[in-house]
């Protein structure tokens, strides 16, 4: 517990320079309110297979560089459920954010599990538009399912490139992801995700189009591959 305290304060207090060093960028200082649902065939993440057939909701707000948000999901077979709740900060292509994972079954108790919150510490940087690569490192500090068989944390580490590109109006995106050292994405140092991401709009008519996506992923890790579709509301 001790670590994540010091993590977010160091995080918060990262953010907080940065800002002061920034306060002559251009920033969008107007807050935005954003919400929305996705609806998908399977819920894979990071290469692990959580869910079928999920409703994904999600809310944030932003100002300034800072979002602070949720996200959830809930499918349709289980009775299985996540909560999340995460804050960012983005200025200049780099970002940071840190993110608690709940998942647990429906009746499970949100405050009283502590084992049950799953905290993820992201950094990031994307480059300029005439190479628009994004690299990520994330590591999780807390949460029962980082831990060992032995009940100490493993401290999963997840490394991604992604990198998006027009073809024909339609938004591509190539990815890939790797598991460093054994933990919750794999036993071993190994490809958790190999992904490849097609998006467009489906004009259904003159004034409203379906925003729709289809994911391919491959999974060396978990010797799984997935056919992922799904639309945005």
């Amino acid at each position: 517990m001790r670590l994540i305290i010091r993590t977010v304060t160091i995080l918060l207090f990262s953010a907080m320079t940065v800002v002061g060093y920034g306060q002559d960028e251009k920033t969008d200082r107007k807050l935005t309110v954003d919400v929305g649902t996705d609806l998908v065939s399977s819920y894979v993440w990071r290469g692990l297979n959580f869910a079928g057939v999920s409703i994904q909701p999600s809310f944030s707000l932003s100002f300034y560089g800072f979002t602070v948000g949720t996200w959830g999901s809930v499918d349709f077979s289980t009775i299985e459920k996540e909560l999340d709740l995460y804050l960012s900060y983005e200025i200049k292509g780099f970002s940071v954010s840190i993110a608690d994972y709940w998942w647990f079954e429906e009746d499970a108790s949100y405050f009283g599990n502590k084992d049950s919150h799953h905290i993820d510490v992201t950094l990031g940087y994307t480059f300029p538009e005439a190479f628009p690569l994004s690299l990520e490192v994330s590591t999780m500090l807390a949460g029962e399912e980082d831990k060992n068989e032995s009940g100490k944390q493993q401290y999963s580490t997840y490394i991604a490139a992604s990198f998006p590109f027009t073809i024909n109006n339609v938004d591509c995106e190539l990815g890939i992801g790797i598991s460093p050292r054994k933990g919750m994405y794999s036993d071993k140092f190994d490809v958790a995700t190999i992904t490849a991401k097609a998006s467009k709009n489906l004009q259904l008519s003159s004034q409203y189009a379906l925003p729709i996506f289809a994911e391919l992923i491959f999974s060396p890790a978990q010797d799984c591959a997935y056919l992922v579709v799904g639309v945005n509301f």
